[in-house]
């Protein structure tokens, strides 16, 4: 069967990364989006009242990310991350003061659990093999029901690995979720826990040599185009009606929206999709401090700050599932991170740097076993049409790599 255009409605990361795809593969693709600028909530920007350059949001990776590194590799960008030299993780705990740093090696068999400097204080080797669990739970079990909850390494280690990768409580988010990224994390050994993080900026990593790659391939990239809906017929989408135009598809054309779930919800009601959200708090706070961690990352425990992204000036800090800070006014919940970093870094709590404060109240979905339950596949849900995103049925939480194995997924359906 011939394909004419891909019509992809969405620039964010899924939407940019089934349009790389398919126009690497010589496909024509005509990409809309209803902002001014790609990238979704994975974006710089340059703020004007600290007058830097800003992530929107902090995205930590892991060198086992595979889809998201080929992704830069199409685009020519591979060079701007920065990866660190091992599977190295600084932690601090503000309660005790106590710091550590969780040192993997980087074969299969995990022989740093059985080094006292290289794992958890207070845990011993065989409190990891609780892990396994993780591996055969069932689609209704939480990551707390399969551990151990009253033990240091859930404490220390489990509870805020799971916030960090899942954006959901370990009470309440999957297990078999988490334990797939696990199996794609730990399974590839140390050398595939790797942090990974950009040199510059998201947009400088994902966005701009995207849009670049598609512009040379000969797609078409059209801004503040909104969709209203999406006009069907005989199961065929046969028009998409944007603000101010109807785009009339020609036999042969594909649609791939590349939306957020609720706006799914929106022009594809029949479609189950994921009803409830988690938030992420980012924070960054312009000013130079002496920086505590080898990777250039930090894991606090106990605190509202969970991770610490250090730069040559400034602090970034991320609180996943944040709904316990999101609502509150900006200066107070830079008070409260700032107490957080003041305590680790040494410096006055009273005195708060010039600041940014970003929340996004609906940052991913909540991955809990029923929400996960209500993912859709990513497969044709018309004759012409496919959806993707991170909240589709990736196996993988809503991250970077969640995201784009979707949009690659979905222009691997169409060509099928």
């Amino acid at each position: 069967m011939p394909i004419g255009t891909i019509h992809i409605v969405g620039a964010g990361l899924a939407g940019l990364s089934s349009a790389v795809h398919l126009t690497a593969r010589g496909h024509k693709v005509a990409l809309y989006e209803a902002g001014q600028h790609a990238g979704g909530r994975c974006r710089s920007y340059h703020d004007k009242e600290l007058d830097c350059l800003i992530d929107n949001g902090n995205h930590l990776m892991l060198s086992c990310n595979e889809e998201a590194l080929t992704y830069l590799m199409l685009i020519g960008a591979e060079d701007t991350l920065q990866i660190a030299k091992g599977p190295i993780f600084p932690f601090t705990d503000l309660d005790s003061g106590e710091r550590w740093t969780v040192r993997m090696n980087e074969g299969h068999f995990p022989s740093w659990i059985f080094n006292k400097k290289a794992r958890v204080p207070g845990t011993a080797w065989h409190d990891y093999l609780d892990g396994f669990k993780l591996l055969s739970a069932d689609r209704w079990q939480t990551v707390a029901q399969c551990l151990d909850t009253n033990s240091t390494l859930y404490q220390r280690f489990w509870q805020p690995l799971t916030v960090a990768i899942m954006n959901t409580q370990a009470q309440e988010a999957s297990a078999q979720v988490f334990g797939n990224v696990l199996r794609k994390a730990f399974g590839a050994g140390g050398i595939g826990c790797k942090p990974v993080i950009v040199k510059e900026g998201l947009s400088q990593s994902f966005v701009q040599p995207a849009e670049r790659f598609l512009k040379e391939h000969g797609a078409t990239l059209h801004y503040g185009k909104r969709l209203r809906s999406v006009g069907l017929e005989n199961d065929e989408v046969t028009t998409l009606r944007f603000a101010d135009e109807i785009v009339q598809l020609e036999p042969w054309d594909w649609v791939i929206l590349a939306l957020p779930a609720w706006v799914i919800n929106d022009m594809l009601p029949s479609l189950p999709t994921p009803t409830e959200f988690r938030s992420i708090v980012n924070a960054h706070f312009k000013i130079a401090a002496p920086a505590k961690s080898e990777t250039g990352i930090l894991g606090l425990i106990g605190g509202n700050v969970e991770w610490v992204f250090e730069k040559p000036d400034m602090l970034s800090t991320t609180t996943s599932a944040a709904e316990k800070i999101v609502d509150l006014p900006a200066d107070e919940i830079a008070t409260l991170l700032w107490r957080d970093l003041a305590k680790v870094y040494g410096l006055d709590p009273a005195a708060i740097p010039p600041h940014r404060i970003v929340k996004e109240k609906r940052a991913t979905f909540a991955a809990t076993p029923d929400q996960v339950m209500r993912r859709p596949i990513i497969a044709a849900r018309h004759t012409n049409l496919v959806v993707a995103g991170d909240w589709t049925n990736t196996q993988l939480p809503s991250t970077i790599e969640g995201a784009i194995y979707s949009g690659h997924c979905a222009a691997e359906q169409i060509i099928r």
